[in-house]
């Protein structure tokens, strides 16, 4: 523990800095301080030096040079307790620096602006900053080190507890948050720099540095002797649950996160009322209507067996008659949506254990990178965003599809890229009606979409996220009386998979883009 005599102060952002300093100032602390920071201090009627008038030197190079100095890095330095390092601070006039308090030039923000120029993103690399951080969280032991202005409050409250002293273990915790400062500084660096290098079109670096802070701890994993955690990427800025705000209910879990995520990144590319039930990522239906209520019920009309403990989706506000619709449904674990209605909120919360997720407004579907973890590596890809509109349709049998096929196809291709493959959706409408997810076989799918369906598919059409490789599964449907097919097209075995629906009077439209969910 070590009494704070001298702290040299020096800020580029301001926030919460009146406070702190008046703070320390009670203490009888001497402040050393540059530019704006020293006049923002002067301003509240405290007495602060100028690093240039202990230094003896001005700053130079347009302020690029203002803490790069023998005076200040050997007051940071030196060990309080070596007596040769004593007897040459001593020497050379050096005087002791006891907290060092700084936060680096904007870079991130600045060339994350739209037209920045190159000159100004050089000018934001900070290099006294890091510098005077990285000598004061060296020596710890001796200089308390702050680069976080949401620490002011826990340091003053320190000082007030210790009577002008920082305990040793606020020291340590103080310094190891500097290296994970300057080591996620010097990496957005990096990274833009490199960027340049590059070009800007490259779209994966060769070496990819991930950005990523913790939420929170969770119980555990997706079985209980697993240990777990939620990380959210402190880049982005996006519409999900890495930034949703949780209003009532239990603790999320891992699979709850993971099942949120999956019901609203469904619902996020329908402009109409939109809603999806989740059960280990996949749904169990999905539904666009007029109104959310109707929605809800018809996704969840879907499968109401599988149903049971699900995750909803919504993108609209829930309104009361939908909250009714789903605290009448029986058991529901979450619902996400991007708001709730004061009335809904009241009916809802009526479910002790239910949890409520609000997102904000919806953007749509956002552009991002899509990480898979292997043993030992990680795969990187962009997120499976690419749409099918009604023009990009190729017929390829003698049937064609009627109007409101169409517009049921389009439907289904946008709920069965969320399905894992082997995926077969079957919808009557903007409406599931049965869904096969995840088998080694795409007849498989097909005939457990069927089984789901429970006779609601005759009429229906049919969605694949990948080729028929075989007529069998046509065949299926033809018994089943679905009457068009959505599929990508592409198997060696296109043209008997065609000749299959023609022969059964099922329309078959191509669309030339496959949606795999590994």
């Amino acid at each position: 523990m070590r009494k704070i005599g001298r702290a040299l102060i020096s800020v580029s952002d301001k926030s919460g800095l009146e406070e702190f300093v008046k703070g320390l100032n009670e203490f009888g602390v001497e402040i050393l301080s540059t530019g704006g920071t020293a006049k923002l201090i002067n301003s509240l009627g405290i007495k602060v030096r100028s690093v240039s008038d202990y230094t003896g030197f001005p700053e130079m190079l347009d302020g690029r040079v203002k803490t790069l100095h023998p005076k200040i890095h050997g007051g940071l330095l030196s060990l309080r307790k070596n007596k040769d390092h004593m007897e040459q601070v001593e020497k050379h006039n050096i005087e002791l620096i006891d907290m060092v308090v700084v936060n680096l030039y904007p870079f991130e923000k600045t060339v994350a602006k739209e037209g920045v120029l190159f000159e100004e993103a050089i000018e934001n690399i900070d290099i006294g900053g890091p510098s005077m951080l990285r000598s004061a969280a060296k020596n710890f032991k001796d200089v308390v080190v702050v680069c976080n202005a949401d620490r002011y409050k826990e340091i003053l409250e320190d000082l007030r507890k210790n009577k002008g002293v920082i305990s040793d273990e606020l020291h340590f915790r103080l310094a190891v948050e500097v290296f994970e400062k300057t080591s996620k500084y010097d990496n957005a660096i990096y990274g833009y720099l490199k960027k340049q290098l590059n070009g800007k079109d490259t779209d994966f670096p060769d070496v990819l540095d991930l950005g990523f802070e913790k939420v929170q701890g969770l119980r555990y994993g997706e079985n209980p002797h697993q240990k777990a955690a939620f990380y959210k990427d402190r880049n982005k800025s996006v519409v999900g649950i890495s930034n949703a705000k949780q209003l009532h209910g239990k603790e999320l879990s891992f699979n709850n996160i993971m099942d949120l995520d999956a019901a609203l990144e469904i619902v996020k590319g329908f402009e109409e009322p939109a809603a999806s039930v989740i059960k280990h990522t996949n749904p169990c239906g999905a539904a666009q209507a007029k109104a959310l209520e109707k929605a809800y019920i018809d996704a969840l009309d879907c499968d109401r067996v599988s149903a049971f403990g699900s995750i909803v989706g919504l993108n609209r506000n829930v309104d009361a008659c939908t909250a009714k619709a789903i605290v009448s449904a029986g058991f529901t674990e979450c619902i996400i949506a991007p708001g709730y209605d004061k009335d809904a909120l009241e009916i809802l919360k009526s479910k002790k254990n239910l949890r409520l997720i609000e997102v904000g407004a919806l953007k749509g579907v956002e552009k991002d990178y899509d990480l898979k973890r292997v043993v030992g590596g990680l795969l990187i890809q962009d997120r499976d965003i690419l749409g099918v509109a009604r023009k990009d349709l190729k017929v390829v049998t003698k049937s064609q599809p009627t109007e409101d096929e169409i517009i049921s196809l389009l439907f289904g291709w946008k709920i069965v890229k969320h399905v894992r493959s082997n995926a077969i959706v079957i919808c009557n409408g903007t409406k599931t009606v049965g869904i096969g997810a995840g088998q080694m076989s795409r007849v498989d799918s097909m005939i457990i979409a069927i089984r789901k369906s429970a006779g609601r598919c005759k009429g229906a059409v049919c969605v694949s996220d990948a080729f028929f490789p075989k007529e069998d599964a046509i065949e299926e449907a033809k018994k089943a009386g679905i009457t068009s097919i959505i599929q990508p097209g592409g198997s060696i075995r296109d043209e008997h998979v065609i000749n299959a629906c023609n022969e059964a009077g099922i329309s078959m439209v191509f669309t030339g883009v496959r949606h795999f969910k590994h």
